[in-house]
């Protein structure tokens, strides 16, 4: 039995399996560390009786069935863009099909970028709380210990953020086993305290959850903000889709991780009935004395493998971004020749281990981290529910009537979760919030900026024709083949006017080289180029590649056939010409003013073309030119 991973090799479902267990369910597998500890003793407690544990746990159970097992594994895994999911490719393939709607195109955009925006946000708690909520369990297993917390989990962050440009093919190996062992010990916990309280399974019955809701009232919707930390983490699923495939999550998510979930949560259910002291740390009581200092190791290694997940996570959407222009070019590194997915940009790397050390520094403990974790997740709940909604509309063709009810149904769920935490934002849920702001700022600016400059470029290029029309015998054609780079696919880039002004020449052979990214994950190699024929002698090359590739324009014309380039490839005659536009600022005042020098400074910051694209760089000529916007 075998299935497709993300690489379009055939592999084992078993491996698979084990492998998405190591890296999609870290997030939604460490929840049980700090998911019941919060309803119960967190800011907006509940009081903790028979009829109200009974009541968390039903709603616990439901929430994993509805948002997770259902509406994640059963319908948004199906809204895949060719094998690829998250929110930067559901926007990619909702774009496409909302393209010919002016008002739903924007706002499809909008929420698409807003919930990559909300991603970061996430990326910045999920190693804090979790690697800090592990930690915490010293004050269980060592209580001497207690104050040595704060300073230990600075210090497995740091060694975790430090390791990430030497690759993670060692220690991803290692993923997958260990996991394994974290969700068969959820399990296992969870099955030996069951005995203290066996009635808890009652509480699979909606109707606890119900009455649970209507009895205590405004209480049991503050509850609702901690209910939802049990499913973190739900998204990726979604996300981690091309690596792995769908059917290897899915049943790893049905064989294995919900059954230990469940388990796992009814078993604290059944602690805390029969010893309500142990709401101290409900997750590290359910073990025996003698264990409790083992657990915390292996309680540690499942985050820190959780914080890896959610860091490669984040390299990947920063990946995405940059391709589907919505981010400036950076450095990204390419830590593994087997695996194209393995990828390390150092600029997101440590401008996270900043945000991630600082939120431990100042939020000291995992319940005060837990205020503001849940704003950010149940955002991008409603979002994807909005989007995939779309896709059922326009992609998938389902009855209108039958799409309503079920998205419908869906934010209902999704919205009930999001109000019960923006109870949270004073205490902390303002975080994630800001950082999305700012995101989505960044990276909306970065995209009309780069679509206003070339819109510029296009306005003011010379026409080919006019070019070609202008040249003379004046003007020597010297032996080699001159490469333009140019972001517009027509007119003649200021690279080439500049060069025959200043340099009084023109090549034998002129490429106009344009790259385009393309809305879907890969470009299979026979479409990867595209040459026209613009005069003897005269090309323009298009590169296609997808939003998960990385561009390389010396490797890909290597590759190309003589008879697709139109002439012969020599890397030794061959020189590339880049532009460097360098921004005029204008007189802009306000809002305008500042994207304006936001988009300035980002461009200033961009990583070269020549880096970008792996142009040799004793090859490469830059010519600069001054543009006001």
């Amino acid at each position: 039995m075998t299935a497709h991973g993300g690489d379009g090799k055939s592999r084992n479902v078993a491996g698979l399996m084990l492998a998405a267990v190591g890296v999609v369910f870290g997030d939604i597998g460490t929840s049980p560390l700090y998911a019941m500890k919060e309803t119960f003793s967190g800011p907006h407690a509940v009081a903790m009786d028979k009829g109200n544990i009974l009541g968390v746990l039903s709603l616990v159970f439901w929430a994993i069935t509805i948002i997770v097992s259902f509406k994640y594994v059963v319908i948004i895994m199906r809204a895949d863009n060719r094998g690829e999911g998250g929110s930067l490719a559901l926007l990619a393939l909702v774009s496409h099909a909302a393209e010919s709607n002016r008002r739903l195109s924007i706002m499809v955009s909008a929420l698409g970028i807003f919930a990559a925006a909300l991603f970061y946000g996430d990326s910045i708690i999920t190693p804090a709380i979790s690697v800090l909520s592990a930690v915490e369990g010293l004050q269980v297993a060592a209580p001497h210990l207690g104050q040595w917390v704060v300073p230990l989990t600075l210090c497995i962050l740091f060694v975790l953020f430090a390791i990430q440009s030497h690759g993670t093919d060692l220690v991803g190996k290692m993923f997958g086993p260990v996991m394994l062992v974290w969700f068969l010990t959820l399990a296992i916990l969870g099955i030996r305290n069951l005995s203290h309280a066996p009635s808890v399974l009652a509480a699979l019955s909606p109707h606890y959850a119900i009455s649970f809701l209507f009895r205590e009232g405004w209480h049991a919707f503050l509850a609702l903000g901690s209910v939802v930390l049990a499913v973190t983490g739900a998204e990726a699923l979604y996300t981690d889709m091309g690596h792995f495939g769908r059917l290897p999550i899915r049943l790893a998510w049905y064989i294995l991780v919900l059954p230990a979930l469940i388990l796992n949560y009814f078993g604290q259910g059944a602690l805390l009935i029969a010893q309500p002291e142990a709401i101290a740390n409900p997750f590290f009581n359910l073990a025996p004395a003698h264990l409790a200092l083992p657990l915390v190791i292996l309680a540690t290694m499942a985050t820190v493998i959780a914080s890896q997940a959610v860091i490669s996570g984040a390299f990947s959407v920063t990946r995405q971004a940059i391709q589907l222009g919505f981010l400036p070019r950076m450095e990204i590194i390419h830590t593994s020749e087997e695996e194209m997915g393995q990828i390390y940009l150092p600029f997101v790397n440590w401008l996270l281990m900043a945000m991630v050390m600082a939120l431990v520094v100042g939020f000291k403990t995992s319940s005060n981290l837990a205020a503001a974790y849940g704003v950010a997740v149940t955002g991008t709940m409603v979002i994807d529910a909005l989007l995939v909604g779309t896709v059922m509309l326009l992609i998938w063709k389902w009855n209108p009537r039958k799409v309503k009810w079920l998205i419908g149904g869906f934010l209902v769920v999704d919205l009930a979760f999001f109000l019960a935490n923006s109870i949270k934002i004073p205490d902390g849920g303002w975080f994630p919030l800001v950082v999305g702001g700012l995101l989505f700022t960044l990276l909306t600016t970065w995209k009309d900026g780069r679509r206003r400059l070339l819109a510029r470029l296009k306005a003011d290029a010379l026409p080919v024709e006019d070019f070609l029309a202008s040249l003379s015998d004046r003007v020597p054609r010297v032996p080699g083949t001159a490469v333009f780079l140019t972001g517009t696919s027509e007119g003649v880039p200021i690279a080439l006017l500049h060069n025959m002004k200043h340099n009084k020449i023109v090549h034998e052979r002129v490429v106009l080289l344009t790259v385009l990214v393309e809305e879907v994950p890969f470009v299979p190699e026979e479409q990867r180029l595209e040459n026209r024929l613009l005069a003897p002698n005269f090309h323009r090359l298009f590169l296609r590649y997808g939003f998960m590739e990385s561009p390389n324009v010396p490797k890909a014309l290597a590759h190309a056939r003589t008879d697709q380039l139109g002439f012969f490839y020599e890397p030794m005659s061959v020189s590339y010409f880049v532009s460097r536009e360098t921004l005029v600022p204008t007189e802009k005042k306000g809002f305008e003013g500042l994207r304006e020098t936001l988009f300035g400074t980002l461009s200033r910051m961009a990583t070269s073309a020549m880096d970008f694209f792996h142009l040799p760089s004793n090859r490469v000529v830059e010519l600069g030119s001054q543009i006001e916007l």
